[in-house]
């Protein structure tokens, strides 16, 4: 169903370029009215704005239908983040000692450096 609805909106979208290509501006209004060119239009010097322009209203209207026919297919499919399968692990729980552990001087080792590696310093 999508797809139609897509290939319909796209030929509607070139029915409707190709529709306001062909029509003319105002100012070519004021020339067949002097009576320049009205006899080598189509339509006629009047009927060329009346014809297109209702085909192109239709157009414009059937474009737009389509346009929220595809948005309401669209926010169909879309799915909710929460639903991507993924497992979340539980964090563990870390046990926290009650009291503090004195440091005991005697089991951290010595450190002694060479006296000539040693720079000195003046007071």
């Amino acid at each position: 169903m999508e797809q139609i609805i897509l290939v319909v909106h796209l030929l509607v979208a070139l029915a409707i370029i190709g529709l306001i290509m062909l029509q003319q501006g105002k100012g070519a209004d004021m020339g067949a009215s002097f009576g320049s060119g009205a006899s080598q239009t189509l339509f006629g010097s009047s009927g060329s704005g009346n014809v297109l322009t209702k085909a192109t209203g239709w157009l414009v209207v059937l474009f737009f239908a389509s346009s929220f026919g595809l948005a309401l297919l669209a926010t169909q499919k879309s799915a909710v983040v929460n639903e991507l399968d993924l497992d979340i692990p539980v964090a563990a729980e870390v046990a926290v000692p009650e009291q503090e552990l004195p440091v005991i001087e005697e089991d951290l080792p010595a450190v002694i450096a060479p006296e000539g590696d040693l720079p000195e310093l003046d007071q």
